[in-house]
């Protein structure tokens, strides 16, 4: 668990290595999170979608919703492909439906992380910054990671223990 800690930390501080990232390095870390986060989302009673720990932050169903639309775009990006918003999954509200929506957005990008360097050429833009396609896996790798420490902090306050504690 701390190499992976120590992996997921070293993408968030050094942008320039992540963008500097193969698919064969990305794809163990994106395969890990994506089983933790469609477990959380699963694990979570549907009467806790709705639970913030303070006003000020997303719910927990919130944070579901806006990690599909994220790999959505992300992984459409990362692709070379233009994806409109079909439907913001942040706004919904019912477990069953989020649920569906992260596993068909992490379906979307799980091809992504099985192709080889060569499929990602050139430079592309995201959030206003310019980086290569494989950046944006890389981007979106992290940003699941992080989102996923949000998931850790809700399941606890929840007396629920996260799926990363709950070994094989």
């Amino acid at each position: 668990m701390k190499a992976r800690i120590g992996a997921v930390l070293v993408l968030l501080a050094l942008p320039a290595a992540a963008a500097a990232q193969t698919v064969a390095t990305l794809n163990p870390l994106y395969q890990e999170v994506k089983t933790f986060v469609i477990k959380s989302a699963e694990q979570m009673p549907e009467e806790n979608y709705s639970f913030k720990p303070v006003p000020t932050v997303r719910s927990f169903g919130e944070i579901v919703g806006h990690l599909a639309n994220e790999n959505l775009l992300m992984c459409a990006t990362a692709k070379g492909e233009k994806r409109d918003m079909v439907q913001d999954f942040e706004k919904n509200t019912e477990k069953a439906a989020l649920v569906k929506a992260i596993k068909d957005a992490f379906a979307y990008c799980d091809p992504l992380y099985a192709r080889p360097d060569k499929a990602f050429p050139g430079q592309t833009e995201l959030f206003g910054m310019k980086m290569t396609r494989l950046g944006v896996l890389a981007l979106n790798v992290t940003h699941n990671w992080e989102h996923y420490g949000n998931f850790i902090t809700y399941l606890r306050i929840k007396g629920l223990v996260p799926p990363s504690s709950q070994g094989n």
